[in-house]
């Protein structure tokens, strides 16, 4: 049996959106890893985990994870967390599992695809699996009533850290748009949608299944900040009952 390191979807915060597998796959493994900004927090990731597994298995490892500027300080957090969860690898011997637990789907902007690159620098004979988890957008959509897509309509899916232009691009297409991570430039955000006629039928969502949670059409987006994950769905236009077949 090879070493296993799984990356495991939690969902954008409800235990209940956990996957039967994903549960599964945590409480068999040797050692379950939540990423954390810095070690004397509790995580959103960590905070559904533990709804599902004893918490005596459970390891904090501290990660850059909003660092954009500083390449060098990144790339040394993520060395320094690659070599903390091979040595987790190493303790399990020869056929133990390490579970990554990941906000939302570990194929989708996650964390989980440098720590893989890194542990296999260090353990290339180490196996690599992923559990796949419901998405912010997904849970929105679901909470507000918005259908995502219909008939032949593109969706497109737009990490706002990379510039409200690209945003902006996506908006002026026919397809559905959803934004993520735009809370600290939101005023950005609710421009691109006034200037491009989007702002109708359009669901801005954050702490989605959690006590705080909060979901409002768009146009009440006042361009104050908003909390770093919050996640917008803008609908394509559509017309009667399947128009867009």
């Amino acid at each position: 049996m090879s070493r296993r390191l799984v990356g495991v979807g939690m969902g954008p915060g409800d235990p209940e959106l956990v996957t039967v597998k994903g549960v599964r796959v945590l409480r068999e493994a040797r050692f379950v890893v939540v990423p954390v900004m810095d070690s004397g927090e509790t995580g959103r990731a960590e905070a559904t985990v533990l709804h599902h597994t004893d918490a005596h298995k459970v390891v904090r490892v501290v990660f850059a994870l909003n660092e954009r500027a500083d390449r060098a300080r990144r790339e040394a957090a993520w060395d320094a967390a690659g070599e903390r969860v091979a040595d987790l690898l190493r303790r399990t011997g020869g056929g133990g599992t390490v579970a990554f637990a990941t906000i939302g789907d570990p194929n989708v902007y996650s964390t989980f695809t440098y720590l893989a690159q890194t542990v296999r620098q260090s353990l290339p004979d180490t196996v690599v699996e992923t559990v796949p988890g419901i998405t912010a957008m997904q849970d929105l959509a679901a909470r507000s009533g918005t259908v995502l897509a219909e008939g032949v309509e593109p969706l497109t899916l737009v990490p706002v850290t990379a510039g409200s232009q690209v945003l902006r691009q996506a908006l002026a297409g026919p397809g559905t748009v959803v934004a993520y991570k735009f809370g600290r430039i939101a005023a950005e955000v609710t421009a691109a949608l006034r200037d491009t006629g989007r702002t109708p039928g359009a669901v801005w969502g954050s702490s989605l299944g959690l006590p705080e949670e909060s979901i409002r059409p768009a146009a009440e987006l006042d361009g104050s900040p908003q909390p770093y994950l919050s996640t917008l769905i803008c609908p394509a236009p559509r017309g009667e009952r399947g128009s867009k077949l």
